[in-house]
């Protein structure tokens, strides 16, 4: 079976080391892996493919002009007719699965056109997001490239309960709305043997990108008055983002440069031996009315079999059981988060049980074969023409 996979988000380099250029080679490492021929059409590329990726063909969508925010959306809406042809010319194909982006409608149309299975991944509600964290010129016209990706696809596939609520209630759905969270490769974070040896520092971790809805500043918050409350620890910091020179002043602020470790953005290969050397691993987030995330970091921390300490909001606390495969506790309240920190601070047996019990829990209900398979069953049920070519057996 051949599958066209589309990622026309100039925001997203699909061979990059962004969270989200992780999640489209996941996807279509493990397509891959699962017998389909998948080629690739993007606008960003991001540099050489990784490992399992060397064979996949790319096809390049424009890149867009560096000008102003309106001739940069003109831009890539236009790119919907060189979208278009290019699948035209590289077809025919079985699917079309499409990580959806803000411009982007002609492979969901394509698909439709062609009488295939049209596949949209929907990782939140872009437009709102837009509005919301960045800029948004031309809104009529984005509202209309969402609606027209909307009403042409087979399904649409939301990656948590909130983002299938939105769809749901979005007047351009008429197809079918399914979840389908995101997952781990549990052989990557395979946890590392137990070592004795000198006595180290207890160390708190985060991974992700340094935004405001990431609550980076309440971990910090939280990690010095554990650090005032006595105790050898340290707090490791991985990926960069908006709010790094933030909380490089926070970090100053309160007098804690040599505890904590701001890691910078590292490659998706280097993060597995990184959470190896957490004790605990923390998803931190602010009280947001309409958290709608699926983290990605929430299934690596568990695959990797660390103590996480994690927000009770949205879907994580469908994920983290408190006091089974985690710790919860309230969004935004740092001295529950502290308290957390401490109790597993002080309590190794306890770590040990929580980081284990979350790994079995990833192996067994959160795997990106799994994620796939799911996937492929949808596209055979949703196809025009239904056929048995997506049986993975």
């Amino acid at each position: 079976m051949r599958i066209a996979y589309v990622c026309a988000d100039r925001g997203v380099p699909v061979f990059g080391v962004k969270g989200s250029s992780n999640h489209v080679q996941e996807v279509v490492r493990v397509m891959a892996a699962q017998g389909a021929e998948v080629e690739i059409f993007a606008s960003r590329i991001g540099g050489s493919p990784p490992p399992g990726l060397d064979g996949v063909t790319v096809h390049r969508l424009p890149r867009g002009p560096h000008a102003s925010r309106e001739e940069k959306e003109r831009s890539a809406l236009a790119s919907n007719v060189f979208l278009r042809d290019a699948l035209a010319a590289a077809g025919p194909f079985d699917m079309v699965y499409e990580r959806h982006s803000l411009w982007s409608y002609a492979g969901m149309e394509y698909a439709r056109h062609h009488h295939l299975p049209g596949l949209l991944e929907v990782n939140s509600p872009l437009i709102e997001e837009q509005r919301r964290y960045r800029e948004l010129v031309l809104e009529k016209e984005a509202t209309q490239s969402v609606a027209r990706a909307f009403r042409a696809a087979s399904a649409l596939l939301g990656v948590s309960e909130g983002v299938a609520r939105y769809l749901r209630s979005h007047a351009a759905v008429r197809s079918p709305v399914h979840v389908v969270p995101n997952g781990v490769d549990p052989d990557r974070f395979a946890p590392p043997p137990a070592t004795s040896g000198w006595p180290r520092p207890f160390c708190v971790g985060f991974v992700g990108t340094l935004k405001p809805w990431h609550a980076v500043d309440d971990l910090i918050d939280a990690f010095a008055t554990l650090r005032s409350q006595g105790g050898d620890a340290r707090l490791l910091i991985v990926g960069d983002g908006p709010q790094r020179h933030i909380l490089d002043m926070k970090v100053t602020a309160c007098g804690l440069n040599h505890a904590v470790e701001f890691h910078g953005t590292v490659a998706p290969a280097e993060v597995p031996s990184l959470l190896a050397s957490m004790d605990v691993a923390v998803a931190p987030y602010p009280q947001l009315a309409d958290f709608y995330f699926s983290p990605l970091k929430l299934f690596e921390y568990m695959a990797a079999g660390r103590a996480i300490v994690a927000a009770a909001i949205g879907q994580i606390d469908r994920l983290v059981a408190d006091g089974v495969t985690g710790l919860l506790y309230p969004p935004g309240d740092t001295a529950a988060l502290t308290t957390a920190l401490g109790r597993l601070m002080a309590d190794e047996a306890l770590r040990s049980r929580l980081g284990s019990a979350a790994r079995e829990v990833a192996i067994r209900d959160h795997t990106w074969h799994a994620a796939i398979r799911r996937i492929f069953e949808l596209a055979e049920a949703h196809s025009p023409t239904r056929s048995t070519m997506w049986s993975t057996g």
